[in-house]
């Protein structure tokens, strides 16, 4: 019996291609019997999880609407300042996320979710990755989402935790360990980026964090087993070199704008053109 997973990569407001992914395969009929994903990939995956059809995917581009909205990311200057005082460690706090999230995720637990759902985070007591696949569904989320210095570190049950990206950005291998023969990877669009030799000081950080980033998903797609099918699928972008500063322009709505329609577009024609 074929087991079919979805696996969702990391890439904040990037994430909106996984969206458009997703209403792709939805559309055609490909139904997930596994969803694991990282980071933004996370906040995909559960909603996703929660409502596995085409109208799911539907309400989760809208979802991307209301995360790209100013309220999630609105902080002033003096305010991200503000708060990166009183906290000491974060640009922002979570509570406007959290709220989101409990308005457009239509269940609370993971034992609500329609499809077997997981998301990875970094245990920093551990020093880790950490699964979460019972227990309080948005929580769970928040962890695998929170981007150092961008929000704090979530505390559940006694530890804390940072970004699922930084210990496992596209978790590829979780789903080949769960049994999954078919795996359509859902991911922003980073791994269609070429990279290259730096070329200024500022730009080392960025191509470091790349390779590193990448390593852990070449590393599990090269010891695929034989029997599992893996699809990486298109985001519609056209090949470019890999961005230094834009990556830290977490906040720019116009990076949301369009990339859902180019990765259903793409995914489209992917399985258009499948045996």
């Amino acid at each position: 019996m074929t087991r079919t997973a979805f696996v969702l990569g990391g890439g904040g407001v990037l994430g909106a291609a996984e969206a458009g992914m997703a209403w792709a395969l939805l559309e055609a009929g490909v139904f997930p019997d596994l969803i694991c994903g990282t980071s933004i990939g996370a906040i995909n995956g559960a909603a996703l999880a929660a409502d596995p059809t085409p109208g799911g995917a539907q309400a989760l581009l809208a979802m991307w609407e209301m995360l790209g909205a100013d309220g999630v990311f609105s902080t002033s200057l003096v305010g991200q300042v503000v708060e990166m005082v009183r906290s000491g460690i974060s640009l922002h706090g979570n509570t406007e996320l959290r709220q989101r999230l409990c308005e457009c995720i239509p269940v609370h637990t993971f034992a609500e979710l329609v499809v077997p759902f997981e998301c990875v985070a970094a245990n920093i007591e551990r020093a880790r990755e950490h699964w979460f696949s019972s227990g309080d569904l948005i929580d769970a989320v928040l962890a695998s989402c929170a981007l150092p210095g961008v929000f704090p570190p979530v505390e559940i049950a006694g530890e804390h935790f940072f970004d699922g990206g930084l210990v496992n950005s596209i978790p590829l291998g979780r789903a080949v360990q769960h049994g999954a023969d078919t795996i359509w990877v859902l991911h922003v669009g980073r791994l269609e980026e070429e990279l290259a030799v730096p070329r200024f000081p500022w730009e080392v950080g960025f191509v470091a964090f790349e390779i590193s980033r990448r390593h852990r998903f070449y590393t599990d797609l090269g010891q695929i087993p034989d029997d599992v099918i893996v699809h990486v699928l298109p985001t519609g972008l056209p090949q470019r070199r890999a961005p230094t500063w834009s990556n830290l322009r977490y906040r720019d709505r116009r990076r949301i704008d369009q990339r859902a329609q180019l990765a259903y577009d793409a995914t489209r024609a992917y399985l258009a053109g499948l045996p």
